[in-house]
């Protein structure tokens, strides 16, 4: 997923950064500079962020340097280079110095385009950084991620990984080198589950999801953890409004792929994909019941009720019971 750049002799003078994926934009970029300071201690770093390259950062960029030594010039935020800024860069690439390694960051967008055709047709080395949204690639990350640590991991293990973390790659990477160091480098599906019980199980969204899917007795004691982890009474009933607002609106979307809908509804696909599961138990009329004693549960919460802890516990009973009502589940 994540070339490895020449950290030796073989530094090469242009690497292109293709993507917007935060975490493997930021990777990729230090990977370079890492590479360059191993090669020389002293490398100079310009580090430019989207909107800061400027003509005078042109000069110094194709003026040789006096004393030889090894510059890195990073210029983020490619696709945003004004023309004149962008015909200077494409020269520079057509006479690169042997003495600077110039990384460019293009986010994959249309403009500038011409950059990434031209470096790519120079030469330079690669570094995708798409941004990833398939669960199928989220689950390839996560294995080369613990690859890359050193350790092993089931594909059990995997799947239950990213269903406890979510998507954002950040967080998948810094839960896998703590699982990798904590284990000696074999994650399985128990060491996962241990160290999510108590972050990934109680929270007010695994409290919605356990009621939305019409499991009680779940929803029920992942209730009572939540609270007694000190999580707020209104941020359950917060979530739980979320998820069964997300269940409508997948419900009531029209056909078309799980990625189509995602980019429709402005959702993560995950959430989509786990919100047309549960909607496949629900009908319209259990919806709008859903939504009803959501609303009074939230009045109850925020000052309505005597026993806030009381009202939870009626709001996730009702819910599993709309699941429930006529109307015909959608199939």
């Amino acid at each position: 997923m994540l070339p490895t750049v020449p950290s030796t002799s073989a530094l090469p003078r242009m690497v292109l950064v293709s993507g917007d994926e935060e975490l493997l934009v930021s990777r990729g970029v230090r990977e370079v500079v890492h590479a360059a300071r191993i090669h020389d201690p002293q490398v100079e770093i310009v580090d430019r962020a989207p909107g800061e390259f400027t003509e005078s950062d042109v000069v110094d960029l194709t003026s040789a340097s006096m004393f030889g030594e090894l510059r890195v010039v990073v210029v983020r935020g490619a696709q945003e280079l004004a023309d004149d800024l962008r015909e200077a860069l494409l020269a520079y690439i057509s006479r690169p110095l042997d003495d600077v390694v110039l990384v460019v960051v293009h986010s994959g967008a249309a403009r500038n385009r011409k950059l990434v055709d031209v470096m790519k047709a120079a030469g330079a080395t690669v570094v995708p950084a798409a941004r990833i949204t398939r669960p199928r690639d989220r689950h390839d990350f996560v294995s080369a991620e613990v690859r890359r640590l050193g350790g092993q991991i089931s594909t059990g293990a995997v799947k239950s990984l990213v269903d406890a973390v979510g998507g954002d790659l950040r967080e998948l990477a810094a839960v896998c080198e703590q699982m990798v160091t904590d284990s000696g480098g074999t994650v399985d599906e128990g060491l996962v589950a241990k160290y999510h019980r108590g972050r990934a199980e109680a929270t007010g969204f695994a409290v919605a999801d356990a009621a939305i899917a019409g499991d009680l007795p779940q929803a029920l004691t992942v209730l009572r953890q939540t609270l007694a982890n000190g999580v707020p009474p209104v941020l359950v009933v917060s979530a739980m409004t979320t998820g069964v607002r997300d269940l409508a609106r997948v419900a009531a979307a029209s056909g078309g792929s799980t990625w189509e809908l995602a980019r429709s509804l402005g959702m993560p696909d995950w959430k989509v994909e786990r919100s047309q599961r549960a909607a496949r138990g629900w009908s319209d009329e259990g919806l709008a019941h859903a939504m009803r004693v959501i609303s009074a549960a939230d009045a109850a919460v925020k000052g309505g009720a005597v026993d806030p802890v009381y009202g939870l516990e009626r709001l996730v009973t009702q819910i599993v019971s709309a699941r429930g009502r006529t109307g015909g589940a959608r199939r």
